[in-house]
């Protein structure tokens, strides 16, 4: 009886174990911090292009915020009406917390709006939270650009690109 006790009690380690190893091997993308939509009358952000026959009403984007061990990251997907994946992209946010109008890090106890610059795929976007709800907004703000990446965006290309 003992020796069927320590067998369950290893197997129960090893499974635990096994549970932690696959969490940081496969990190948090099935557990998100915070979900949120693109707002309807929102453009979408420079790194996706529509489709051939579909137009900004026929797709929404979908946005996932991540912590990791080593920093914060967001996925966006973009879905067709029908809720079917078009495309993904993954984005690296700037910073350790979201940003105020002035530029520093918004608290806990901070009001809104708050601003969180991301880079995909090479193209840096700002993302604008103006209230506490599950919405998000592309900005083309040039003064909050400015406040936020010293910079003011064109008026054709508001997405600043890295190469």
């Amino acid at each position: 009886m003992v020796k069927v006790n320590r067998r369950i009690g290893r197997i129960l380690l090893a499974c635990v174990a096994l549970t932690i190893l696959s969490s940081a091997t496969i990190g948090c993308e099935y557990f998100p911090e915070s979900t949120f939509e693109l707002a309807n009358e929102s453009r979408l952000p420079k790194w996706f292009s529509l489709p051939a026959g579909l137009t900004r009403p026929d797709v929404l984007v979908t946005m996932n915020y991540y912590v990791t061990p080593s920093d914060r990251v967001a996925t966006f997907t973009l879905h067709d009406t029908k809720k079917h994946v078009i495309a993904k992209m993954y984005g690296k946010l700037k910073g350790s917390k979201p940003l105020g109008l002035n530029g520093l890090p918004q608290g806990p106890d901070s009001g809104y709006p708050s601003f969180e610059v991301i880079t995909a795929n090479g193209i840096t976007e700002i993302i604008e939270h103006k209230k506490m709800e599950p919405i998000f907004y592309i900005t083309d703000d040039p003064a909050v650009w400015k406040t936020l990446m010293g910079v003011e965006p064109s008026a054709g290309n508001p997405a600043i690109t890295h190469k």
